[in-house]
Formats: C-alpha cells, sequence, structure tokens
C-alpha cells in the first residue's frame, strides 16, 4: 500500500438537508427503523447508497427471509412479518420451500419497499454514499455523503447506523471490534437462473431428498442439536462433487454447494446461494473487488455443473447475479452489553428488551433451527454504541461474540433491533433525551403499540 499522501485544501460543504431521525443503510435493519420512526411521529430521512432500498433482499438477492420458521417457532411481528405479508400482497414472495415461510422476490421486493417508505412519508435519499459523521465533542450531528452532486451534508437530531459495518459509529470514534480476516464468515455472490424444467427438477429432488445433515459434507462440518439432521433441506453438493471427480470444474472449488430457493413455473430458479468465498473482508473495497469477481466465475463452473448432473437443469442459464457481494460478518460495536453465546443458544431474557427471536443460529459451523418454541430478547443496550452520543446501531453490527452474531445476523432479527431502534429514536427527539438515558418502559410500550412482541 502506498504511504504517499495529498494535501486537500478546506471547502465547504453544502447543508442539503435536516432531519428529525436520519437512517443510514436500508437493509432490513435500517428499513424497520425508518419506518418505526416514521409511524413513531417524526420526521425521518432513510438514505441509502444503492438505487433501491432492502439490502440484502434487494441488493445481495437474498430472499429467504425467514427460512428458519416451523411450527412452533415463537417470533416478535411487527415490521418484519409486515414485510413478508405485503411481499405477498404485491406478488412478490412464493411459499419458502424449506419452512412456513415466504420467499422474498428480490426484485418485486423493490416495489414493496418504495410503496411502504413513500406510505409512511419518509424522505427517500438514493444513490449517496455516506463517507464521515459530522461530529460537535462526542455529538454526532449528521453526516457527509458523495454522489453525482458531489460533497454534501445532512444534519439529524438523531442517527441510525444500519450500515451493517458500523461505518458511521467506528468513524464518529465509537470502540468497534473487527472478526480477524481468516475467521469471518464466508462471504457469497448470490445468482438466479432461468431455463430450469421445474417438474423434472422436483422430481429429481423427490428422489433423493437432502437434509441438514448433508451440510457437513466437503469443507464444512456443521453443528445441530441434532433435531435438524433428519429435516428435509434444499440442498445441493452431488453435483459438484461428481463434477470434480469428472474434470468439469477444477479440483480446488471444493467449496461450491449450498441451497436453492425457490422454482417457479417460468423456469426460473431463485435464490441461488451456492458460492462461499473465505476470506473476503467487506470493509476492504479491493478485498471485496477480487471477490466480487471470482464469486462470478465460481458462479458460472456452478451451473455448468448443474447442466451435467442435476434433473431438470440441463438447458439452464444464468437469469442474473445480485447487484453486490453478499457480506455476513465484519465490524460490531463494543455496545454497552454485548450478547453471547449463552444469550443465544440459552434463552436470554433482558428487562430492557425491544424484541423477541426465535433460537435460530446459521454461522460459525453452527446450524440450530426454531422448532421447539424457544427464543430470545434483544436487549436495548446492544445497540448502544459507547464513546457517542445520538447515535444508536441497528443490523448486523450490533453488540456481540461470533455465536451471538450468527443469530443476531440473520435479516429477520436486523428487523427487530430495527424497529426498536426506530422508536427509541422518534422517543428520543420527541423529549429531547438521549439514546442512553431514554425511558425503557414508555419506549417498550410503543414498541408494543407498534405490533411487537417483546417478552
Amino acid at each position: 500500500m502506498s504511504t504517499h499522501t495529498i494535501h486537500e485544501p478546506a471547502r465547504q460543504t453544502p447543508v442539503i438537508h435536516e432531519t428529525d431521525v436520519l437512517v443510514v443503510g436500508s437493509g432490513p435493519g435500517g428499513l424497520a427503523a425508518a419506518l418505526a420512526a416514521a409511524r413513531a411521529g417524526v420526521e425521518v430521512t432513510l438514505l441509502e447508497r444503492f438505487g433501491c432500498f432492502g439490502g440484502n433482499i434487494t441488493v445481495v438477492g437474498v430472499e429467504g427471509f425467514a427460512w428458519y420458521r416451523h411450527d412452533k417457532t415463537v417470533e416478535a411481528g411487527g415490521i418484519g412479518w409486515e414485510f413478508e405479508e405485503r411481499a405477498k400482497a404485491m406478488g412478490a414472495a412464493v411459499p419458502e420451500s424449506q419452512s412456513l415461510s415466504y420467499e422474498l422476490d428480490s426484485e418485486g421486493f423493490k416495489l414493496v419497499a418504495d410503496a411502504l417508505v413513500e406510505e409512511a412519508g419518509i424522505h427517500p435519499m438514493l444513490h449517496r454514499q455516506f463517507v464521515a459523521p459530522i461530529v460537535d465533542g462526542d455529538m454526532i450531528t449528521g453526516v457527509i455523503v458523495e454522489s453525482k452532486s458531489g460533497r454534501e451534508a445532512i444534519l439529524a437530531k438523531r442517527v441510525i447506523d444500519a450500515t451493517g459495518d458500523a461505518d458511521i459509529a467506528q468513524r464518529a470514534g465509537a470502540a468497534t471490534v473487527k472478526t480477524p480476516v481468516e475467521d469471518m464468515q464466508a462471504a457469497s455472490v448470490m445468482f438466479h437462473l432461468a431455463g430450469v424444467n421445474k417438474a423434472k427438477f422436483m422430481e429429481g429432488v423427490k428422489a433423493d431428498p437432502q437434509t441438514y445433515r448433508d451440510w457437513s459434507t466437503g469443507e464444512w462440518e456443521v453443528e445441530t442439536d441434532g433435531k435438524e439432521d433428519t429435516m428435509f433441506s434444499p440442498f445441493l453438493g452431488k453435483p459438484f462433487e461428481q463434477a470434480i471427480r469428472d474434470g468439469v470444474i477444477p479440483a480446488h472449488l471444493n467449496t461450491i454447494g449450498g441451497t436453492w430457493g425457490a422454482v417457479h413455473d417460468s423456469g426460473e430458479m431463485t435464490y441461488m446461494n451456492l458460492i462461499h468465498l473465505a476470506g473476503c473482508d467487506g470493509t476492504d473495497p479491493d478485498s471485496m473487488t477480487r471477490f466480487e469477481i471470482e464469486g462470478r466465475k465460481q458462479a458460472m463452473h456452478a451451473i455448468e455443473s448443474l447442466r451435467h448432473y442435476t434433473p431438470g437443469c440441463q438447458d439452464v442459464r444464468l437469469r442474473n447475479f445480485g447487484m453486490s457481494i453478499g457480506i455476513r460478518d465484519t465490524r460490531k460495536i463494543d455496545a454497552v452489553y454485548n450478547m453471547t453465546e449463552a444469550d443465544v443458544r440459552g434463552e436470554a431474557r433482558f428487562d430492557d428488551s425491544i424484541g423477541i427471536y426465535p433460537e435460530f443460529i446459521d454461522g460459525y459451523g453452527i446450524l440450530i433451527l426454531p422448532t421447539t418454541g424457544r427464543y430470545m430478547h434483544i436487549p436495548y443496550r446492544s445497540m448502544l454504541p459507547k464513546g457517542v452520543q445520538n447515535l444508536i446501531v441497528a443490523g448486523r453490527a450490533t453488540g456481540g461474540d461470533r455465536v451471538a452474531h450468527a443469530a443476531t445476523r440473520n435479516m429477520a432479527c436486523c428487523a427487530v433491533a430495527g424497529q426498536g431502534a426506530g422508536v427509541a429514536a422518534a422517543w428520543s427527539v420527541k423529549t429531547g433525551v438521549g439514546f442512553h438515558d431514554i425511558d425503557l418502559p414508555t419506549v417498550q410500550k410503543m414498541i408494543v403499540a407498534q405490533g411487537v412482541r417483546i417478552h
């Protein structure tokens, strides 16, 4: 890396917008936060670097929003549930293949998110990249953005960091923790297919049904608590193992394998979660560049393998990639309270709960599905950064250890945390009281009034 620097002259940056609550990042956490704050009666602005809202759902192409759901699963409801219900009503969801949920159409959900934002009266700001916080002492008062319009400032009474990587918190001086690159969960390039013969594909699935036990193949050993082992999983591994044996794809690509999402009568097969890229640092654009390109190459190898060895896929072709590589794990805040493995495995209960989440762990070689009614509380304190005022964090950058992150990083949990953060931000603006000193019982009542189960 070059050690050369240049001197940039001081400049006057125009303030283009002022708002009560500014939400930076519009993934499940940020979108839920913006909707919750607006519905609680304050002015809300939603800032997004891409051209659509939805984050992992729309930008990356992760359509399985609640694929953990089974008969006895206990959930918070709220805006996360609303995402599914609204998508169903707008024709942007289909029944999910391995659960009692609906898979969100990654393209159709762009329209769902647009409608939700517009109806809530949120001020939308797409195509602007956050570049720096505006800080007065230890108090954040807004952000600097850059876009086709140049460098601009947005002022806000409260800011919600839903960047996924704690970008605002870290640059504002809050304590953060970054997972070592060698320990990060793999990144993924998602893709969608066309040209599948649905009848033949499903016949093949029924003839050789896969289970969660089959995830423990090749490069991975997946820990379950036993009950998952015989449950159906839309897993694809054998085609890629055979392709390596036959020399159709290079032997080193033994990490290709994973799940398919939905198969449509039109011949589309969506949410192909097959490419897993270890060593990708989602906070390093050079790393993301390298793995984005590598992921697309591997996807084409996966498609070639499907053509050779999977019933109904002989004429399959690439329909599209997600707009961006999917990142599971980077930087988190060192929060006032950091959730622990014991919390997510042991049905943690907290007085400052802002929502519940079922006992669902997916990551770091662990898969536990919520089929027994067990659930945990999400503590408000896990969203509070240290050292910065007027800032709260929603999404996968909340405080917690690695196994806790394997639970709280999931999109539906991000929506639970985001809704709590949004309500807290609205109350904080209305009362002039900082995030660290809010009247939690009042905020909890407001969250419940929005249809969320918190205990």
